[in-house]
Order: structure tokens, then C-alpha cells, then sequence
């Protein structure tokens, strides 16, 4: 049964979705069955992988609030040796409409629990906000990874987050854990870049991944082209970073 693992942070442009992205690539290629749902309305994991999110008949919105099978969604691509389940806009409106819906943190939940036993991962890439989508995202979780910018203002808005998370623990997933923290858009010719990944390493001892994901031109063009950093530069250093952490995850979970 699918170990289920969310990129949640709040804040926008820290690398959530190219790290989920790259991760799924890294974890496939290393041989597990790995689907990602990409739970953001605007679609950059769906539209960075090559698929057309406005052409697509049905998308996650008709799974989560719809109860559309999610078989009927999911997009298989052999070129990519993965799995995903498309967003769309029409999330954007989804979670006005969960607001007075019975059961409504736990939409999400209920759909992937249909197809939870064919995979080995599935990954979420989460919206940047701490809304019902994100909720949802983290209670059909059983794992959070947090994709922290090594960045002026890095630990802003982390205590929001670990709140939001001990809220969902407490009421609603008691098994929640944070898998760990990674450390995104690191350039190490910057000395704030190096005092921010000290910071973290401090803040969350133990729970810090070791590979550290580079600011990279590579990564950022990626998406343009509709592929993975694996299919795009596959001897990058954000690549071996990636590859990196998706051989951490495999190792922490071969412990357990």
C-alpha cells in the first residue's frame, strides 16, 4: 500500500512543485509504482510535465468533489514512467464548495484510498496557502516534506505551518509525521544561503535532508520544455540533488 507523502508550505516560489515533480521522476526510476496528484488549481505540475490541463474532460475536481473514480482520471505516460492525476482551475472554486459539505477534510482522503493500494508513493504537491485543498492534501497524508528556500525570510511563516499541521494531527490524522525539511534554491557563493541551511539544520535537527537542492537555471527551464530535470539534463547538480533525496526517502523507509 502506497506510502502517501505531501509538499506542503504556504509560501509560494520555494520549489514545491519542481520537487515534487523531480522526486516522482527519481522514485519510478528507482523502481516504484508512484502517482502524483497535483492538488494545485493553477496546474504547474500537470502543464511542466507536457500534459494540457485545459483539454483534459476530467481532472482532480471530479474525483474530489464530484466522487468520480479516480481511475477514470489518472493520466499514465510510459515516457515518464509514472503516474498523475491532473489539477485544473476548476479546484480553484472547490474549496467555496467544500465549505458546507459534510466530511469536506477528508475529500481527498476518500478518493486516493480507491487506488492507494497500486502504488508503492504517492506524492501531493500542495497550493501555496493553508485552505481546505491543503487541509485535504494533509489529512489523506500518512508524511510531509517541507521545501524551505535557503533564502532571506526562509523561517517566515514556518510556525503557521507546524501549527496547521499539530491542528490536523490533534483533530484529524493523529499519524501524521514530517519526513523532513528540504533545503531549496541554495547557492553556496552566498553567505546568507550558508547561514540559512545552519539555521535549519538547528531548527530542525535530525530532520533535515542531507542533499541540498541548488538554485539552478536547469531546473527552472525544465518545466518549459514539459519534462522532468531527469529528462531535461539528467547530469545537472539539481538532478543529483533530487536523485539524492529520492534515495534518502527509499532508505528511510526501508529502516521503518
Amino acid at each position: 500500500m502506497a506510502k502517501i507523502i505531501s509538499l506542503v508550505n504556504q509560501k509560494g516560489g520555494v520549489g514545491k512543485t519542481t520537487s515534487a515533480v523531480n522526486l516522482t521522476t527519481y522514485l519510478a526510476t528507482a523502481g516504484k509504482r508512484v502517482l502524483l496528484v497535483d492538488l494545485d488549481p493553477q496546474g504547474n505540475a500537470s502543464s511542466g510535465l507536457g500534459i494540457n490541463v485545459r483539454e483534459l474532460k476530467n481532472n482532480l475536481y471530479q474525483a474530489m468533489i464530484l466522487g468520480k473514480n479516480p481511475r477514470e482520471i489518472i493520466v499514465t505516460k510510459k515516457s515518464l514512467g509514472f503516474d498523475i492525476l491532473p489539477s485544473s482551475q476548476d479546484l480553484a472554486g472547490s474549496e467555496i464548495e467544500m465549505i458546507h459539505m459534510e466530511n469536506r477534510e477528508f475529500k481527498l482522503y476518500n478518493a486516493l484510498r480507491q487506488v492507494r493500494t497500486e502504488y508503492d508513493y504517492i506524492i501531493i504537491d500542495s497550493p501555496p496557502s493553508l485552505g481546505l485543498l491543503t487541509i485535504n492534501g494533509l489529512v489523506s497524508s500518512d508524511e510531509i516534506i517541507i521545501p524551505v528556500q535557503t533564502e532571506y525570510y526562509a523561517l517566515e511563516g514556518l510556525s503557521q505551518l507546524l501549527e496547521t499541521i499539530s491542528l490536523v494531527k490533534e483533530n484529524i490524522q493523529p499519524d501524521l509525521k514530517i519526513k523532513g525539511v528540504m533545503l531549496t534554491m541554495y547557492d553556496r557563493r552566498n553567505r546568507l544561503s550558508r547561514q540559512v541551511v545552519k539555521e535549519v539544520r538547528e531548527h530542525f535537527p535530525g530532520h533535515v535532508f542531507e542533499n541540498v537542492i541548488p538554485r539552478s537555471v536547469r531546473l527552472a527551464e525544465a518545466p518549459s520544455f514539459g519534462k522532468s530535470i531527469l529528462n531535461f539534463d539528467a547530469f545537472s547538480k539539481g538532478a543529483r540533488a533530487y536523485k539524492g533525496i529520492a534515495k534518502e526517502i527509499i532508505e528511510m523507509d526501508a529502516v521503518k
